[in-house]
């Protein structure tokens, strides 16, 4: 089919036909994943650990190109009850870093038919740029609520003080970008944060839960209602943790506890069978998780339209 002639007969341009939203249903929560776009990384940081010859290895097998490829970018928005809750807030825009396809979480939000104005509450897995950039770009903050609440662990916000990359395996100019949009963020919404120490109830059904690891206060999300549930894991499970959990992946502040808290999460998930979102997993990233000797497997959800 010569898609040049479908555009012109009045179909979507190439670029529409990318799914960037999937609906769940948890309980009485509805719970909708929207794709922020992508961003494309070395594959190193996969698992800078690693023997790279295993990495080539496992990326052969999986299809993907050696030297980079594109993370998915995943964030959800969650209605309890009254709350509309955003779940991160996507990368937004640095124009130092070039990343054009990545920061479409308020034109896709927009497309999803979500006003800026009706989110009541906004989650933080953690502070890393991909998770707050969203909420620092030009003219958003005045289109949000005055009295919107940002919960956030109080762990991650003294972190960001003062934060260490001594451990980390970043590309050049990430770790000045970092601390760059998660103090401009810190500073722009201070009298919006309300701080956590483990865990806290934001709304009916909707629990965020400090893990620590990836940074000192990541967190994850645990949705629950009428006996169903799913976990937002953050940027605690990357696609190569169901293969090898003990891969540092270079965003990782703390590589040995993070690999701690993905054996952790996955063996839980794994046992109890509830549904997993993560922020890097391929879009929309729902599905469960099963034992597969002495890893993991990722079992995608099949669609449901």
């Amino acid at each position: 089919m010569d898609m040049s002639n479908a555009v012109g007969a009045g179909l979507p341009k190439p670029s529409d036909l990318v799914p960037s939203r999937y609906a769940v249903r948890i309980g009485d929560i509805d719970v909708l994943v929207v794709s922020d776009g992508v961003l494309p990384l070395p594959t190193k940081m996969l698992g800078h650990n690693a023997d790279p010859a295993d990495r080539t290895a496992w990326l052969d097998d999986m299809f993907l190109p050696r030297e980079a490829f594109d993370w998915s970018l995943n964030v959800v928005v969650a209605r309890s009850g009254e709350q509309t809750i955003l779940i991160d807030a996507g990368l937004g825009f640095d124009p130092d870093l070039n990343l054009p396809r990545a920061g479409q979480l308020v034109m896709r939000l927009e497309a999803a038919g979500i006003d800026l104005a009706s989110v009541t509450d906004v989650i933080l897995t953690h502070m890393h740029m991909d998770h707050v950039g969203g909420l620092i770009v030009e003219g958003i903050k005045e289109r949000l609520r005055p009295d919107l609440r940002i919960h956030v662990a109080a762990a991650e916000v003294e972190f960001w003080q003062s934060p260490d990359f001594t451990r980390t395996a970043m590309p050049q100019g990430f770790p000045d970008a970092l601390k760059a949009a998660a103090k401009r963020f810190a500073e722009d919404y201070r009298e919006n944060l309300r701080t956590f120490e483990d865990e806290h109830e934001v709304a009916p059904g909707v629990i965020v839960q400090r893990t620590g690891g990836h940074t000192p206060g990541h967190s994850v999300v645990r949705i629950r209602s009428r006996g169903e549930k799913l976990m937002f894991a953050g940027d605690a499970v990357f696609t190569v943790g169901f293969d090898h959990p003990d891969w540092h992946n270079g965003f990782e502040h703390d590589p040995e506890e993070a690999t701690l808290v993905r054996l952790r999460l996955l063996r839980e998930l794994a046992a109890s069978g509830e549904q997993l979102v993560a922020t890097h997993l391929p879009f929309p990233s729902v599905g469960r998780v099963a034992v597969d000797g002495d890893a993991f497997r990722w079992v995608p959800a099949f669609w449901d339209y």
